[in-house]
């Protein structure tokens, strides 16, 4: 009896760690997080808004002239579809989508960085790309990720990483 009880007992420790197991491995995967959560307006194959003006060139002139001898890292002009979310509480939390709007736009407002994450879970920083512009207050990603958090939307901009860190940089942000 006392077997049988042992034998029951490792064969449910070694389910529930299979189970917690196969969890982590979905995460590692990718894709987006707590998709429960549901987009307020917008699909993937229709966004309701565009942000950012599409541009041959990956920098402005502004941003070249800031780069190290007149050389910004290398970017690529790019455009994408995805939600637009507050990147801290969704790194923290999983959360998105319209129930969480309210709380994102209060911290994007705040200072909080601005995310916008793709169907595939991608997520990236949104931020305004004109560099002196932005140095100096005179564009602001602000309104229109307020305006338009929880929504899926199309992003014109130039896309940069470091380091894992994975950026959209938006032209034509104004303040």
């Amino acid at each position: 009896m006392r077997l049988r009880l042992l034998t029951v007992a490792i064969a449910a420790l070694a389910a529930f760690s299979l189970t917690g197991q196969e969890k982590k491995e979905a995460t590692k995967k990718g894709g987006i997080l707590h998709p429960e959560m549901a987009v307020g307006a917008g699909t993937w194959d229709k966004p309701m808004a565009t942000l950012g003006t599409k541009s041959a060139d990956a920098w402005t002139a502004t941003t070249v002239a800031a780069g190290v001898d007149n050389k910004p890292e290398p970017g690529r002009p790019m455009t994408v579809v995805g939600e637009v979310v507050d990147f801290s509480c969704y790194i923290q939390l999983g959360k998105h989508g319209d129930k969480h709007r309210a709380c994102g736009q209060k911290c994007v407002a705040n200072g909080q960085p601005i995310g916008l994450l793709t169907k595939d879970g991608s997520l990236y920083m949104l931020m305004p790309e004109e560099h002196d512009p932005r140095r100096d207050g005179n564009v602001d990603a602000k309104a229109s990720a307020s305006d338009h958090m929880g929504h899926i939307v199309e992003v014109h901009g130039t896309a940069a990483s470091v380091g894992g860190y994975r950026a959209i940089y938006v032209q034509g942000l104004t303040k």
